[in-house]
């Protein structure tokens, strides 16, 4: 449902003029990853800075290490006040920092992305997990999903 909205939303500001790029967590903190390790990551960063709506979908799915967590701090540190990015993720804030496997750096990432930003929390099942349970195929509780449009803008 949260990938849904958050592409919806997508392709509403690209109607409105906006470019948008969608990207999932785990590709792109791998390809911002690889990049540092390549001593390219400011080219790389590009990429991600230029559109005016950068989607991040899934992220907590997988755990990331530093390097990946330092990477996601730059990119979301440059597209501050400059860009909105969507993200969606299926982990409360609290457990940010066992997902980026650094607290200070899930509060320095937060700090920013929770300025400026509309949070949406979306409670219950899946579409797809629904169909499941009604077929008596798969039980137990659903996760949390989350979705925070940041709008990017100053006040």
């Amino acid at each position: 449902m949260v990938t849904h909205l958050s592409v919806a939303l997508g392709i509403k500001a690209i109607e409105a003029g906006y470019g948008v790029y969608f990207v999932r967590a785990h590709e792109l903190l791998e390809d911002l990853r690889r990049a540092q390790a390549e001593h390219r990551l400011d080219r790389r960063m590009r990429v991600y800075l230029a559109p005016k709506v950068l989607i991040i979908d899934e992220f907590g799915v997988w755990p990331y290490d530093r390097a990946a967590a330092t990477a996601l701090f730059a990119l979301i540190s440059a597209r501050y006040e400059r860009g909105s990015i969507i993200l969606t993720s299926n982990k409360g804030f609290a457990e940010w920092g066992e997902v980026l496997g650094d607290s200070v750096i899930a509060t320095a990432i937060l700090d920013r992305l929770l300025h400026h930003t509309h949070v949406i929390n979306i409670r219950g099942e899946s579409y797809r997990l629904r169909e499941k349970k009604r077929a008596g195929l798969f039980g137990g509780t659903p996760p949390r999903r989350e979705v925070m449009p940041q709008d990017g803008s100053a006040e």
